[in-house]
């Protein structure tokens, strides 16, 4: 690349019959060069002054040639972009032109389960979305910041983009393109910024460290007593923010590897830090003075316009926070952080005050009183429900509807999710409702179905429900029905002196991997050796060397796939399949605990100890009384 401006040259440069050409100067009737556009491959939008000029494109050849030309002023760079993108793509792909691309060109790649033929594909990478054109397919979005995985594989020759239920392989034809390719696509799909609308996003639209600050917590943090109010250690928060920044999305909290407090005060400094924060810099002095409305109703009012008003990323991220320290406040008992003491704590962090406007935690407060759908008043729990746009947003986001035996209107049941609920007291909650006995040999188990994907997970009988909701994309749902073949798998594993397990199996090599040499789409023959620690695949059976793929397996007849099946179940749960008395007909209780406030002491997350002071001072002045009822 030029820098500096001084390898440019200037030229008078045309582009006529589908030939771009540059000459010494207008008076030269023979180029210095020409390039066909059938040749050009890629055209590239420099940001400004990358190459000493504001206004700077890159032209990719397919002999692997880079021409870098520039213009004095943005609105001819703007119409010689437009104009050469225009000479080679073709016009099954024209909608493309029509965006504000930063790169745009011709890839290859592979898609759904048939890996063995390439198409050609026409791509432009606008912002964090890329748009495709596939061979005669209609144009589609691939949301950069919202991908399961993104990585090169094949010796950096092919680039793997996971999205929910697809992998599109996008190979390198030419080495100086598709490094360009990679580069950008891996640089738009990391976080953008320090806006929550430029982080990494879940399908629902949750920034990546918010769900997975969550879930850890969730799992491993509901019943750590002061959760939120403790201090991490302040190297490993820093470390967990920056491991974030760099890449939500390849980061995964680890029960044992990563520590609740260190968690909790990564999230807390998210939001705090948070460029125009999560209420947004235009309104979050709107949501503060409404703690001042003194009528009710009026109140509430002013809520859900505000709430209306929120960004699609920050609505969809305020549920799920208010969500998640609906469950936490449902352990004060243990944890000892009621909807108050979270409120003392969020408010602040929430409406980045640093302890400066003391009406933040009564926000924070109310809001949560509007999510349970009541009012307390002197202590006591009222009847009164609020049937609110507000109030149905957040609390139908506990409510899973859970369907019996199959998919349909007649068998779906409403079920509240408790932070502690398990896949069999689910099942039993919903056998019970429908008055359905469960009898000695019948096996009622919980799956998590995916219809897009056109798979199904047994939930493990001990599992909680409610992580796996968190993680839910809109074509899930959780069936209840029998497990067939349970019984003869319990007896399978009874018989059994180990756990483990040999022999020969079929298999097709799983999507997001190429390169074994063997058609795509077919099962082939392999030995496979499952222990304690590991599934190893040989090419034969004498064979030392394991090939370590993830794969697709089937087997010959239902009794051996039962047995491979019992056997990863035995490992994965250190034997505990199924509950040793049976499945217990119990109903779960929803008794939600006393909402008193705890005894423990509120350590000041930021600022001086007076400023604390006067933080809880304020949070329990008249005002707030009225406003949360206290």
């Amino acid at each position: 690349a030029d820098t500096g401006g001084k390898e440019f040259s200037r030229r008078w440069c045309t582009l006529n019959d589908g030939t771009f050409s540059y000459y010494e100067s207008d008076r030269n009737s023979n180029p210095n060069g020409a390039l066909k556009a059938s040749e050009i491959v890629c055209l590239a939008v420099d940001s400004p002054e990358r190459h000493g000029y504001d206004c700077t494109f890159e032209l990719y050849s397919e002999s692997e040639r880079l021409y870098l030309f520039g213009t004095d002023d943005p609105d001819s760079h703007k119409q010689w972009v437009k104009s050469i993108a225009k000479s080679f793509i073709p016009a099954s792909a024209e909608p493309l032109l029509r965006l504000s691309f930063e790169r745009i060109g011709r890839l290859k790649c592979k898609d759904g389960l048939n890996l063995q033929t390439s198409k050609v594909g026409w791509f432009a990478l606008v912002g964090s979305t890329l748009h495709a054109y596939v061979e005669d397919s209609k144009g589609e979005e691939i949301h950069l910041r919202k991908l399961n995985e993104l990585s090169i594989q094949q010796d950096n020759e092919v680039l793997v983009l996971v999205e929910r239920g697809r992998t599109l392989y996008i190979e390198g034809e030419r080495k100086l393109d598709f490094s360009g390719w990679c580069g950008a696509i891996q640089a738009a799909a990391g976080s953008g910024g320090d806006t929550l609308s430029q982080q990494q996003l879940t399908e629902t639209d949750i920034p990546v460290i918010v769900h997975s600050c969550i879930g850890y917590i969730t799992q491993c943090g509901l019943t750590s007593e002061g959760i939120y109010r403790k201090s991490g250690v302040n190297s490993r928060v820093a470390a967990l923010c920056e491991r974030f920044r760099r890449d939500a999305r390849s980061l995964r909290l680890r029960e044992g590897e990563h520590q609740v407090d260190d968690v909790s005060n990564t999230l807390k400094r998210f939001f705090r830090e948070l460029e125009e924060g999560l209420f947004t810099s235009e309104d979050a002095s709107n949501w503060l003075s409404a703690t001042a409305i003194q009528d009710e109703s009026m109140k509430i009012s002013q809520y859900q316009q505000l709430l209306n008003k929120l960004p699609r990323v920050n609505k969809a991220t305020l549920q799920a926070l208010i969500n998640h320290l609906y469950c936490v406040q449902l352990y004060s008992e243990i944890n000892q952080m009621n909807l108050h003491n979270l409120a003392i704590v969020f408010g602040p962090t929430l409406f980045q005050t640093d302890g400066k406007d003391y009406t933040a935690g009564p926000v924070v407060c109310v809001y949560m009183y509007v999510y349970l759908g009541i009012y307390v008043c002197c202590g006591l729990l009222s009847g009164y429900f609020f049937l609110s746009d507000l109030f149905c947003v957040f609390v139908c986001h506990f409510i899973c509807t859970v369907y019996l035996e199959e998919k349909k209107g007649t068998a779906e049941q409403g079920v509240k999710i408790p932070g502690s609920m398990t896949a069999a007291e689910l099942t039993c909650e919903v056998l019970d409702r429908r008055n359905i006995p469960v009898e000695a040999n019948e096996y009622w188990s919980c799956w998590e179905v995916s219809d897009k994907e056109e798979m199904e997970r047994l939930l493990h009988y001990q599992e909680r429900v409610l992580p796996i909701l968190h993680s839910f994309g809109t074509d899930s749902h959780l069936l209840i029905k029998k497990h067939l073949a349970m019984q003869a798998m319990v007896a399978f594993l009874a018989s059994k002196v180990d756990a483990s397990k040999h022999g020969m199996m079929k298999f097709r090599e799983e999507r997001s991997l190429l390169g074994l040499g063997l058609p795509s789409g077919s099962f082939h023959d392999r030995y496979f050796i499952l222990n304690s620690t590991s599934l190893r695949m040989y090419k034969e059976v004498r064979s030392n060397r394991p090939e370590p793929h993830a794969v697709y397996l089937c087997c010959d007849t239902q009794s051996e796939m039962r047995e491979w099946y019992a056997t990863f179940l035995s490992i994965q749960n250190d034997g505990d399949v199924w509950p040793e008395n049976g499945l217990q007909q119990t109903r779960v209780s929803r008794v939600l605990p006393d909402t008193h406030h705890g005894n423990v002491s509120l350590i000041p997350l930021r600022g001086s100890e007076n400023e604390m002071r006067n933080s809880v001072a304020a949070f329990n002045n008249p005002l707030c009384r009225n406003v949360v009822g206290l």
